[in-house]
C-alpha cells in the first residue's frame, strides 16, 4: 500500500513543474509516495516534459481542459495513497512539508484535511491558505474590504480569520486547495470534488462538505509552501477564470446557504455577483 498520492492539475505551468516535483520528493523522506499529474490539454511542451524528466510520474492527458475539479477527480479516482495531497504545479513545498502534515493526521484520528501556512513568491502570507465558512457575510466582508479596515474584528474576519496569528495551528473551516492533503477516509465518505464547479471554491465547498460530516479541518504553519499564483493555469485563459472565479461563488451560495435565505437576499446576492464579474470582465479588457 502506498502512504502518499499526490494529485496535481496542471495547465501550461511547464517552466513551473521542474521546481514543484524536486520538491516533492525533498519533502518526503519517511513514506512512500506516487504522483499522478492530470494534464488539460496544455500547449506549452508540459506533457513531454513530464515524459522525459518524470518517467516514474503518472500523467493523465486529457484531450482538452476539463476544468480543474473534474482533472483533480480523475487523479484521485485512481490514486492508491491513505493520504492523498492536492498540489499546484506553481508551488514549492519547504523540506520535510509532506512530512508533517502526513504525520500530523496519522496521529489525530479526528482530523479529516490539514493545510500548511503558504507563502507568496515574494514571502508574505497568502491569506487564502486558511479560511473560515463563506457566509454571504463573510463574503460581504471580504469584498467590501472590511476585513482590511477592521483585521481585528471577528465580526469582520470570518473570510480569511484575519484575527487569528499566522504562525498558530487553528481549527479552521477550510484550507486552500494550492496545497491540500486529506485523509482518504474522507473521500471514502463524502466522495469526489463537486465537477459543478470548473474551478474556484472546489477546495472551500469540499471542506465544508468534511465538516458536515463531522471531519476537522486545521491549517497547520510548522510548515511552509511557496505559491507562485498567477503563473500559467488559469491565468492562461484570464477571461474564461475570471468568469468561473464568479461563477464558482454563485453555485456554493445556492448549495450551501440558499435555503437558508430569503428569496429577496438571494435576488441581491446574484446582482451583486453579476455586476462584480461584468465590472471585472471590463475591467480586465481595458487593462489589458
Amino acid at each position: 500500500m502506498i502512504d502518499i498520492s499526490i494529485c496535481i492539475v496542471n495547465l501550461n505551468a511547464r517552466k513551473q513543474l521542474n521546481n514543484c516535483m524536486q520538491s516533492i520528493i525533498n519533502s518526503i523522506l519517511d513514506y512512500t509516495f506516487e504522483v499522478i499529474i492530470v494534464d488539460n490539454h496544455s500547449s506549452d511542451g508540459s506533457q513531454i516534459f513530464i515524459e522525459k524528466y518524470y518517467k516514474k510520474f503518472h500523467i493523465i492527458k486529457n484531450k482538452r481542459n476539463v476544468g480543474y475539479t473534474v482533472a483533480i477527480n480523475q487523479g484521485i479516482k485512481v490514486s492508491k495513497g491513505n493520504y492523498i495531497v492536492l498540489l499546484n504545479p506553481d508551488a514549492v513545498l519547504e523540506k520535510d512539508t509532506l512530512n508533517c502534515l502526513v504525520s500530523f493526521l496519522k496521529y489525530k484520528k479526528d482530523i479529516g484535511i490539514v493545510g500548511p501556512k503558504v507563502l507568496n513568491h515574494d514571502k508574505s502570507f497568502q491569506k487564502s491558505c486558511r479560511r473560515g465558512i463563506a457566509r454571504p457575510k463573510a463574503v460581504f466582508s471580504y469584498f467590501l474590504g472590511l476585513s482590511r479596515l477592521f483585521p481585528n474584528d471577528l465580526r469582520f474576519t470570518e473570510y480569511h480569520l484575519n484575527h487569528l496569528p499566522e504562525d498558530e495551528i487553528n481549527e479552521v473551516g477550510g484550507v486552500s486547495g494550492s496545497c491540500m492533503v486529506i485523509r482518504k477516509k474522507v473521500v471514502d465518505e463524502i466522495g469526489y470534488f463537486d465537477e459543478r464547479y470548473f474551478a474556484y471554491q472546489e477546495d472551500s465547498d469540499y471542506c465544508l462538505t468534511a465538516k458536515k460530516s463531522n471531519w476537522k479541518i486545521y491549517y497547520n504553519p510548522s510548515v511552509k509552501v511557496i505559491h507562485n499564483s498567477g503563473l500559467g493555469g488559469s491565468n492562461t485563459v484570464p477571461m474564461k477564470a475570471i468568469f468561473e472565479w464568479h461563477r464558482s461563488y454563485f453555485l456554493y451560495y445556492k448549495k450551501h446557504f440558499s435555503e437558508e435565505s430569503s428569496t429577496l437576499f438571494s435576488v441581491f446576492y446574484i446582482l451583486l455577483m453579476l455586476l462584480k464579474l461584468i465590472f471585472s470582465e471590463a475591467y480586465f479588457l481595458i487593462k489589458s
